[in-house]
């Protein structure tokens, strides 16, 4: 008997005074204010544990640590997200350029962008703020 594939989880929706009471200032800025934060200073730029990248707004799951890799950029770079679905892309032409902004498919929180430079085998960079992300470490044993 085949398994049937899991709904998607609910959007979130909040007000902004309640995005700005549960997110630290730097979180804030960067997920809902589309800021980034300086290259090679955030806490998962060089981090190299195994498990999943969520979410830092609504904790959904976004990228797996095998899809990491260092692209001397400075941010935390993944070839693929864990599930197309659970990132959007956006474009944006703001700052006089055009890229595709990347968001949470669950809580629309900026999380970066995405560029047609990545490694095999999708040749994409995901370009991820360390700000917008949290992370759930793999179990040992």
């Amino acid at each position: 008997m085949s398994q049937l594939p899991s709904p998607p989880p609910a959007a979130v929706e909040k007000s902004e005074a309640e995005w700005r009471e549960q997110l630290s200032p730097e979180q804030y800025a960067v997920c809902r204010c589309s800021a980034t934060e300086r290259a090679f200073t955030g806490r998962f730029w060089n981090h190299k544990e195994a498990g999943t990248y969520t979410c830092a707004a609504c904790g959904e799951a976004l990228f797996s640590s095998q899809a990491k890799y260092d692209s001397g950029s400075g941010w935390p770079s993944y070839w693929q997200p864990l599930r197309p679905e659970a990132v959007a892309e956006v474009a944006d032409e703001s700052h006089g350029m055009r890229r595709v902004e990347v968001k949470c498919a669950r809580c629309q929180s900026h999380l970066g962008h995405v560029f047609p430079d990545g490694p095999r085998p999708t040749g994409l960079r995901y370009c991820i703020n360390s700000a917008a992300l949290g992370f759930e470490a793999e179990p040992v044993g």
